[in-house]
């Protein structure tokens, strides 16, 4: 296969990770479609030598994947996730002074989960997004939505009926984005001359130290590391002047963005000390990141053994979560029901579904109380706190915790509290 890094058209050459053949990770199936074909594709990453873009390429257009009206996802059904999204929202508006004559833009604003907290500060919203379900859902809170795809296009429109942005975010759609060139260049119009953009997406540092290879699956293109990113905004004439290192996601960036020509705000000594670091972990050599896939490798053996071992044992074995992070490790490490009775969560949307490829059932978390597993796989282990706060019913039989990134632990519910 011949393809071209999607930021700087070099000829790829370097594989990151090769993780077989996997569907779509969002495709969750109704009983109806069990016996029906389904498409796989390569789940195979590759990065550039020359700009060190980490990618996957394009096999079904983003209109499939986001936008034909049955987008699983629904932001607001995090906890964690909402308290992150309020705390953002307070820290903009101290830090930058946003008030009732400023306009914020949110892109892929989901179901209004983050623009809900400046509309109670009487700060002019609008979301954009694809997923037409999701932006629905938005709009009945009161939060204008535009169900559309963000680049270039969609920002002329909005600089055409007089949109722009004070405040410009995006919270992890960057990786989602084939056409970065596109995306960036449309930021850069529908933000304001003074204004500034916050985007958040997982730190490819973060990944790669903890590896998070899970989190690599169809519905994200590109995976970024600071020096890269920080690359593709000079290329568009936006400057990154600051960035913060978060939690979430098992490991973020949030940047910060201006217009190149604007001399304020200052550059923080947060952008050179990631630079820095980054440097130290070797992420501007090509050597570090074609022996990642050794430590894939390792952890799937890891897993595979363990879940053997239960089973060979007698042990009933049940998930928490239907992420999508969850359907890449299950389908590269070829988990079905033979290992996992069933998985729950807590979003409506999944309920009565089937996992992609593995066809593993999807309940309510009444289901665990039920049934009484001696195992829970927590899939999203980015939220294992607030899973575990919700789940720690299970020591009453003596059930444990398994968490399969960055390997295989198990752990009673009062020991993963602490841990």
């Amino acid at each position: 296969m011949t393809q071209n890094c999607r930021f700087c058209s070099r000829l790829l050459k370097h594989t990151f990770a090769d993780l077989g053949m996997s569907p779509i990770a969002n495709d969750y199936l109704a009983e109806r479609q069990l016996h029906l074909s389904e498409k796989f594709y390569p789940l195979h990453t590759f990065v550039c030598e020359n700009c060190f873009l980490v990618q996957l390429e394009e096999f079904e257009p983003p209109n499939h994947i986001f936008g034909d009206g049955d987008y699983a996802y629904f932001s607001s059904y995090s906890e964690s996730w909402l308290r992150h999204a309020k705390a953002y929202t307070d820290l903009m508006v101290e830090r930058f002074h946003f008030n009732s004559s400023c306009q914020v833009i949110e892109i892929a604003s989901n179901d209004g989960y983050l623009l809900q907290y400046f509309h109670e500060k009487n700060i002019p919203v609008l979301g954009i997004e694809p997923a037409a379900n999701t932006a629905e859902v938005a709009i009945k809170k009161g939060i204008p939505s535009i169900p559309k795809f963000f680049g270039i296009k969609t920002a002329q429109e909005l600089l055409h009926e007089g949109k722009q942005a004070d405040l410009l975010l995006g919270n992890n759609v960057l990786a989602h984005v084939p056409d970065l060139n596109d995306f960036v260049a449309g930021m850069k119009i529908v933000l304001k001359p003074n204004g500034i953009l916050t985007m958040e997406f997982p730190h490819l540092f973060q990944l790669m130290l903890h590896n998070q290879f899970d989190t690599i699956y169809h519905e994200h293109f590109s995976y970024f590391s600071f020096l890269t990113i920080e690359k593709i905004f000079a290329s568009h004439g936006l400057t990154l002047f600051d960035v913060e290192e978060l939690p979430t996601h098992g490991g973020s960036l949030r940047i910060y963005g201006k217009h190149d020509d604007n001399v304020e705000p200052v550059i923080s000594n947060r952008v050179n000390q990631l630079k820095a670091k980054e440097v130290a972990a070797g992420l501007d050599r090509i050597k570090t990141y074609t022996t990642f896939k050794t430590q894939v490798e390792k952890t799937k053996r890891k897993l595979l053994t363990f879940l053997l071992t239960a089973k060979a044992d007698g042990k009933s074995i049940a998930g928490y979560g239907a992420p999508a992070k969850g359907n890449t490790l299950l389908n590269y490490c070829g988990i079905s029901r033979d290992f996992i009775d069933y998985t729950v969560d807590r979003n409506p949307h999944k309920q009565g579904l089937f996992l992609p490829g593995t066809h593993i059932p999807i309940f309510h978390p009444e289901k665990i109380y039920e049934t009484k597993p001696d195992y829970l796989l927590i899939l999203p282990w980015n939220l294992k706190e607030e899973i575990m706060e919700q789940m720690a019913f299970i020591g009453q039989w003596g059930g444990k915790f398994i968490l399969p990134i960055p390997e295989v632990q198990v752990y009673l519910p009062e020991e993963l509290l602490v841990a």
